[in-house]
């Protein structure tokens, strides 16, 4: 792609013959790895586009260039693009991929060539209103003018962009060409909702219809989210029982009756993983490879694990269960009920292990267990792709314990690497994990229901009570590693919904 390319500004192309299995489909989202990450959506904005092009759709994911990233090889279109009363200068840096993905990157130093995508020093960006309104206005007008290709759906990513519906059900003139789109909004993580003054409203060039109890007002806030589902076509989040738990007061984050307003048309759709990363059989991070017909890989795996953290590896210690943690070690992790169960934990006979870093308490609390468990507990605060995905193949048991977990991709991952999950059933972690009955056919896992240290102390319990029991462990291992987990049925999913979008655009 270049800088002279045709303007179809005022052109609104008819279906194309022999298209009619083949979408175009605008991603708009704040990451995507691996430029930019800081947790699931990026993988998903990764995962996601992929499966859809090895499917046959054209997909163009649309982010900003922050400070730091590294580009591919790019082409570049320079363009003008207005939010409210305000010209930003864009320069759109457009990586073509495999096939038919391309990825743009929205180059706007003053907005984006920043410390930090949304925070510095703990605080919001205060213009971030302002930042996250250009990457949805640019993302249309690179559609408007700068694409040759027919786009089906504009998916919009989380509250950063919100504002992309929400311009092209309120604002159809200004990008003709995307006037018969269908309009997909997909909430990762409901606790962030993109909350802003009033006066973001007029600032942002917005019509006062959008300020409104049906539309984007949340307590005389403007809300990025809350406006993203209104003026949507089809809202998706990324599990099925996610999708049930945020139409409820304890998971809603006080959106439930804005969910529950659209229960008609918000569906969960559980995330996939990438299979080529996370496969123990070709993982190029791991010091020995296994699959499901020989095992014994996972073995050096396990010894090479407790090496790493320098604790025994005799055959007690091989023979022991090793339980790994790997997180945010924050409150919806769960990792408080870790730390006020340690007592009762450590009186059981296995392994644990902890990576991941966050708030200092938390922090400080596993490096005591490990500094008086020197011999059982093992942590390493920051994070390591090495180490993770190790201690994914090394460990026998990986625990879940979140308060809240839209979807989770760990238990995925312990699935495919043969590590049993203990889970919160809770979000994608309730959808994934069959508990282990000495009647269940196809268990995968152990979940415990409430979230307290009882709870929790009596699932691990029950866990570390059968791992002993190597046939029936054996075959729990081979059951999670059989499922299929893969962004290709999480994608087909996704193009069920393009097409509804697609009607319902056409039915408007």
């Amino acid at each position: 792609m270049s800088a002279d390319l045709p303007d179809d500004s005022n052109t609104v192309r008819p279906p194309v013959p022999g298209r009619a299995t083949r979408l175009g489909v605008l991603m708009i989202a704040s990451e995507a790895a691996p430029w930019a990450k800081t947790g699931g959506l990026a993988d998903v904005l990764s995962g996601l586009p992929e499966a859809l092009d090895a499917l046959g759709h054209h997909v163009v994911v649309v982010l900003p260039k922050y400070r730091g990233i590294t580009l591919p090889p790019v082409d570049s279109v320079a363009r003008v693009v207005t939010v409210g009363s305000s010209s930003f200068d864009v320069t759109f840096r457009i990586a073509s991929l495999p096939r038919t993905r391309r990825v743009v990157f929205v180059d706007c130093p003053p907005l984006f060539d920043r410390d930090g995508f949304y925070t510095v020093g703990g605080r919001d960006h205060p213009d971030n209103d302002r930042r996250f309104a250009l990457l949805s206005a640019a993302a249309l007008d690179l559609a408007q003018h700068e694409l040759a290709d027919r786009i089906d759906v504009v998916h919009a990513h989380d509250w950063q962009a919100g504002l992309a519906p929400t311009w092209l059900r309120t604002d159809p003139r200004r990008w003709a060409r995307l006037s018969n789109a269908g309009l997909v909004f997909t909430i990762h993580n409901l606790l962030y909702q993109g909350m802003f003054p009033r006066a973001s409203v007029p600032a942002l060039g917005l019509s006062w219809d959008v300020f409104s109890m049906d539309t984007g007002e949340f307590w005389n806030q403007f809300s990025f989210l809350k406006a993203g589902v209104a003026y949507s076509d089809f809202v998706t989040t990324v599990s099925p029982r996610y999708a049930l738990e945020t139409q409820q007061p304890a998971f809603g984050v006080g959106m439930d009756g804005v969910l529950r307003a659209r229960s008609d048309r918000y569906i969960g759709i559980l995330n996939g993983i990438d299979t080529h990363v996370w496969d123990p059989a070709t993982d190029p991070l791991l010091p020995a490879n296994f699959s499901a017909a020989d095992l014994s890989g996972k073995q050096v795996c396990k010894r090479v694990l407790l090496e790493r953290f320098q604790l025994p590896m005799g055959d007690d210690a091989m023979r022991r269960p090793v339980v790994a943690l790997v997180a945010r070690l924050v409150d919806q992790k769960g990792i408080d009920l870790v730390i006020d169960a340690s007592a009762e934990l450590l009186d059981l006979d296995a392994t644990w292990l902890f990576l991941g870093t966050g708030e200092p308490r938390y922090e400080q609390a596993l490096r005591a267990l490990a500094a008086s468990h020197p011999s059982r507990v093992g942590v390493s605060i920051g994070f390591d792709e090495r180490l993770a995905h190790l201690m994914e193949a090394g460990a026998d048991i990986f625990l879940m314990p979140s308060r809240f977990e839209p979807c989770g991709l760990n238990q995925m991952y312990s699935l495919r690497y043969g590590t049993v999950p203990v889970v919160h059933a809770v979000g994608g972690l309730d959808d994934t994990i069959q508990p282990y009955t000495s009647r269940a056919r196809y268990a995968n896992g152990f979940k415990f229901r409430e979230p307290t240290k009882d709870a929790l102390v009596r699932t691990v319990g029950q866990a570390l009570r059968l791992y002993p029991d190597r046939e029936t462990w054996h075959r729990l291992m081979l059951q999670g590693m059989a499922q299929d987990h893969s962004w290709e049925n999480s994608a087909r999913e996704y193009v069920k919904v393009y097409r509804r979008a697609r009607q319902a655009a056409a039915d408007r």
